[in-house]
């Protein structure tokens, strides 16, 4: 018995890391190909962030959060190997690194308590999403007011006076759509994944 226990452990153990390899080459490669980003008339959406979402719910908040570093390191690579104008805010492991662990960790913990709650799968999936869409948003714009306000300004050549504004800005125009497209996309991939879980 206890045999059969240690040998479902490691089976859910390799399962995991499995996942993990899986959803980080995903995130990678959609950054690499340029496919993690969509490009508007009036802005540019990314779908990095998906992978670390679909981690999360699936299989909870460590391979969520592990998923979501490892996305982060790769964003600190890519800004020091093909810099910016406003590379330099990804340059910090703070920024770079934390709102993206938050996001898988935030998208199973809001998804776990709604489906609960609200007995709705895809709107919990879909909530879950858009909030650890923002959890991502809002943290590198936050960091970036925090420790580069000054610096930011420079690069875009604006005065300090408007850093607040412009960022806020760049939220809503960029944050809210990210979120959105976020839950159109996971939605229909988590119920497919949960369903061959279960068969």
């Amino acid at each position: 018995m206890i045999q059969s226990k240690e040998i479902g452990k490691s089976r859910e153990q390799i399962r995991k890391m499995v996942v993990i390899a899986m959803l980080s080459g995903i995130s990678i490669f959609l950054g690499v190909s340029g496919l993690g980003f969509i490009t508007l008339p009036a802005f540019r959406l990314t779908i990095m962030h998906i992978p670390v979402i679909i981690g999360g719910i699936i299989e909870g908040p460590i391979v969520g959060a592990v998923v979501g570093l490892i996305f982060g390191l790769f964003s600190m690579y890519q800004n020091f190997t093909a810099p910016g104008p406003t590379s330099f805010i990804f340059w910090n492991p703070i920024t770079a690194l934390v709102p993206r662990i938050l996001v898988g960790v935030v998208a199973f913990y809001v998804y776990n308590l709604l489906k609960n709650k609200l007995k709705k799968q895809k709107l919990s999936i879909g909530i879950a999403a858009i909030l650890a869409t923002l959890v991502n948003t809002i943290g590198v714009l936050g960091f970036t007011y925090i420790f580069y306000l000054d610096k930011f300004a420079e690069a875009l050549a604006i005065s300090p006076n408007i850093v607040g504004t412009t960022l806020l800005t760049i939220g809503v125009t960029n944050g809210l759509p990210e979120a959105l497209l976020s839950a159109l996309i996971t939605i229909p991939v988590v119920i497919g994944i949960l369903k061959t879980k279960k068969n």
